[in-house]
């Protein structure tokens, strides 16, 4: 099992570096092995200070994984300063694929993060049409607007390598675009990025800001929302394709938000949670970070995976009565 925990007593604006303080924003993060239990990777805990203009926020990763049978820990922080950038501006290509990106959500039956209204995340999105209309695949990276400042040109251009073989097996897609008023993209996929130019250009695209996001699912933070630039991907996207009557976010005794999900199928009777992040301030929290061993050479390949203690939670746990409340 990975485990991580995540202490972020800020409110980052989108991956930018200005930080408002907050201390109710904390988390700690365990992530659950999946169905077929591949081996966990060792462990790792990362310490991030970034002072912003009104405050400091710390980041805390700590991973501790009993791989096979047994938990492993290492422990290296290290502390880092992001300096603010200039003032973000509209760039003439992020307008223009914005616009496109609103008519191509627009025309879909069955996007998963419906309803809008919707802003535009810089998550790598490739809005493609095929004979059902337009679909919106994501490539392997995205580009943060922020990040582009640290983009390495070379590595930009396999992103659009990438983005050119996928457009080009779906013909009516280029066409598509042109129909609807934007006309940069054939000229995007053909040529080669070379300057920080245009990594830029290529940034504000709708190869890349085009995944249409409401507000909290793009940057909220909970207990009103959980949003993918503050908390990891794999538990985010539970909360898009859980059941209705299934709580993915309870909170404790203390009212402090916690995340857990069932361990058998729907229907079994089986009324307990499997522990996945927790408020550090949360009592739960312990339980998803422990020590390590003393000893490695325990290690065989053969070893099944296991659970750490105080991952599984009884029936009769508070947080599990709160995460089923709503089936009867």
């Amino acid at each position: 099992m990975d485990r991580f925990a995540w202490d972020s007593p800020g409110q980052w604006h989108g991956l930018q570096s200005t930080v408002v303080a907050s201390r109710s924003q904390r988390s700690v993060f365990s992530r659950a092995p999946d169905a077929c239990r591949r081996p966990a990777r060792p462990g790792l805990r990362e310490r991030e200070s970034a002072p912003g203009a009104a405050g400091t926020s710390t980041k805390e990763i700590a991973m501790n994984s009993p791989e096979r049978g047994h938990p492993e820990h290492e422990d290296f922080p290290w502390t880092i300063t992001v300096a603010d950038h200039p003032p973000r501006t509209e760039s003439s290509q992020y307008r223009a694929s914005r616009k496109l990106m609103v008519k191509l959500v627009g025309t879909t039956g069955d996007w998963a993060f419906a309803p809008g209204p919707y802003q535009d995340h810089h998550g790598g999105g490739v809005w493609v049409k095929d004979g059902e209309g337009w679909l919106c695949l994501l490539l392997p990276l995205g580009i943060e607007w922020s990040a582009q400042f640290c983009a390495d040109p070379s590595k930009v251009d396999r992103i659009r390598r990438c983005a050119a073989r996928v457009v080009g097996a779906f013909p009516d897609t280029l066409p598509g675009y042109v129909s609807l008023g934007y006309d940069h993209g054939q000229r995007l996929l053909d040529t080669p990025i070379e300057t920080a130019e245009q990594v830029a250009e290529w940034t504000d695209s709708i190869f890349n800001a085009s995944v249409p996001l409401p507000a909290g699912t793009h940057s909220g933070v909970l207990p009103k929302a959980a949003g993918y630039h503050h908390y990891p991907k794999p538990i985010v996207d539970i909360d898009h394709f859980r059941y209705d009557d299934f709580e993915l976010f309870v909170t404790d005794g203390k009212g402090l938000p916690v995340a857990v999900v069932p361990v058998s199928p729907r229907g079994s009777g089986d009324g307990r949670v499997r522990l996945l992040a927790a408020h550090p301030g949360s009592p739960y929290a312990d339980r998803l970070v422990g020590p390590g061993p003393a000893d490695r050479s325990v290690r065989t390949e053969e070893a099944p995976a296991t659970d750490g203690e105080g991952v599984l939670l009884s029936a009769d746990d508070l947080l599990a009565q709160r995460a089923f409340r709503q089936q009867t």
